[in-house]
């Protein structure tokens, strides 16, 4: 399809000139290509390759490199010793006592039963002592209950055992008064109540206290653990800054034939000074913690089992003269409450011999007095348990029973002997306990703001040292 002419071209072939080819439009330059922009990184490296082939510069960047890894050194042992000392603030104010709180709860209960089944076999008239003596019991495992429910998570193991208990108590004392009423009435009903209630205690509340109190050793162990580990992060970096230091100051010694940079001597005294506060610091914290664990915890274990063990074994023993024969063992050949007298004992005697040995070996005669004061008690029931069987099997139950609970020259005297010595060997444990454990918790006192004031200064002395053989290029 072709174009009218224009005016112009009409114009020009007229005139008999040949139309001139309009110009092409003037073609459009291409942008020029923008080089890229370095990264901020790149710059600042370049910026020290530059600097780096001075010697000034090499100067200032030993400098940095210098006050950076003082200071690395002081945040890093703060934090890690901040660490270990909130465990091991824990072991002595937390975790410990709430172990011993367990151990108070698993004690409380088995000393209830024991008392219960004693007030039993006095008669239809319960002494008060022994009554008394429940009561105290009782509430003392509530008390203890409230008080490690209010410093538990309710979704933890202890959480779910301390639910347990709280749910079981109730139902444990509400058969002992059914007992008691049967028993006050003279009816034979009281003994079945009573040995139901036992079955309770031993196979639903016992083994919860005792899961309880496993459960809040462990989280004591594992605080003693967090306490005990070694600042590993803290020591390298604070020997690498040693060895960097030592070399800065071996670098300026062959450069300028100077013996002493008093800058960076400042600082590697600074650094030497915290990083052998750390080591030592934390050597005796850790010497603190052991001898509380070995001298103190351990100790207490043995102890608070023998106490709970005596405990049981003497509610077993009461038992076995309420039930006369009446309950057997799963073979049904013998007595099942004589049966787990015996094997109550027999721990009992085991794990006396083990704190006896555990005594022997701190060289603590103050600790192995009670233990072997309970151990000598123990041959005392043991005999006079065995007088009282033969007494009841020769058919003679009053004196058998006065041979139980008689207020002279009976199982129960013994009883009271071994259970009182137990006591007063726990209450000697936890005293050692509660001293070493501060002391190790005191070693690492004042060692974060230390490391934090020793490592400005450090950095400070690093630079003035290395602004000061700057100024010699001046």
């Amino acid at each position: 399809m072709t174009h009218p002419p224009s005016a112009r071209e009409a114009l020009q072939r007229a005139l008999g000139q040949t139309p001139a080819p309009e110009a092409a439009p003037a073609p459009v330059p291409a942008p020029a290509s923008v080089p890229p922009q370095p990264s901020t990184l790149a710059v600042v490296a370049g910026r020290l390759r530059a600097a780096a082939t001075t010697e000034p510069g090499r100067l200032r960047v030993i400098g940095a490199v210098l006050a950076l890894l003082v200071l690395a050194f002081g945040a890093v042992t703060a934090v890690e010793i901040n660490d270990r000392a909130a465990s091991a603030d824990d072991v002595v104010k937390r975790s410990q006592p709430l172990s011993a709180d367990a151990a108070g709860i698993y004690r409380s209960l088995a000393d209830a039963d024991a008392a219960a089944a004693s007030g039993f076999l006095a008669g239809p008239q319960e002494p008060r002592a022994v009554h008394d003596q429940y009561v105290k019991d009782i509430e003392e495992a509530s008390r203890l209950l409230v008080k490690a429910a209010t410093n538990t998570d309710a979704a933890t193991a202890s959480g779910r055992e301390i639910t347990t208990l709280n749910e079981g108590l109730p139902r444990y004392t509400g058969l002992i008064e059914r007992a008691r009423a049967n028993n006050r009435q003279g009816l034979p009903l009281g003994g079945a109540y009573l040995r139901y209630a036992n079955q309770t205690m031993s196979g639903e509340l016992l083994p919860a206290a005792e899961r309880l109190y496993a459960a809040e050793t462990g989280r004591l162990g594992d605080d003693q653990g967090s306490a005990r580990s070694w600042p590993l992060f803290a020591l390298g970096t604070g020997i690498v800054a040693l060895a960097v230091l030592a070399w800065a100051q071996r670098r300026n010694y062959r450069r300028t034939n100077r013996v002493f940079n008093h800058g960076l001597l400042a600082a590697t005294a600074a650094t030497t000074v915290l990083l052998l506060w750390l080591a030592v610091g934390h050597t005796v914290a850790r010497s603190g913690l052991a001898e509380a664990d070995s001298h103190g915890q351990r100790p207490m274990d043995v102890l608070n089992r023998a106490r709970i063990d005596s405990l049981k074994a003497r509610a077993d023993e009461n038992l076995t003269v309420v039930a006369r024969g009446a309950v057997l063992t799963a073979d049904g050949k013998n007595d099942k409450y004589e049966t787990d007298y015996a094997a109550g004992m027999k721990a009992l005697g085991g794990e006396l011999a083990t704190a006896a040995k555990l005594a022997d070996e701190t060289g603590d005669g103050e600790g192995g007095k009670p233990v072997a004061a309970a151990a000598e008690a123990v041959k005392e029931w043991q005999g006079r348990h065995r007088t009282a069987r033969s007494t009841d099997d020769a058919g003679d139950y009053e004196s058998a029973l006065e041979q139980i609970i008689g207020q002279e020259n009976s199982t129960g005297e013994s009883f009271k002997k071994v259970d009182d010595a137990l006591r007063d060997a726990l209450a000697h444990e936890q005293d050692d306990f509660t001293r070493a454990a501060r002391d190790g918790r005191g070693a690492l006192g004042g060692l974060p703001v230390g490391a934090a004031i020793l490592a400005v200064l450090g950095a400070v002395a690093a630079i003035v040292g290395v602004n000061r053989r700057l100024s010699e290029f001046r």
